[in-house]
């Protein structure tokens, strides 16, 4: 299962997420997050709460990135460490901005 809170002021978007993001659950937060984002110029995803996250779920904010890299800028923050493993193993810690 999968939470997701959503808060936009301005330009700036911040995506909470909790639980895990899976083969189910990704498509549910490429949905959430598809009109959501125009006209935002900074995401900020907060991970505290993200226990785990897939392959599928590594596409979506791979996806995500791309599509804020021509809008303005997105990082992850609080990411737990099991996750960050993932993102370190997966070559991600490279290509996302992780504070």
């Amino acid at each position: 299962m999968l939470n997701i809170e959503k808060n936009k002021e301005g330009g700036k978007a911040v995506v909470k997420l909790s639980g895990r993001l899976d083969t189910t659950t990704s498509p549910v937060l490429e949905n959430e997050l598809r009109d959501f984002l125009q006209g935002a110029t900074e995401l900020v995803f907060d991970l505290e709460e993200l226990e785990y996250i897939s392959s599928a779920g590594l596409r979506v904010l791979l996806s995500v990135q791309k599509q804020m890299d021509s809008q303005g800028s997105m990082k992850l923050i609080n990411v737990r460490e099991e996750v960050n493993e993932i993102f370190e193993v997966t070559g991600f810690s490279d290509i996302m901005t992780i504070e």
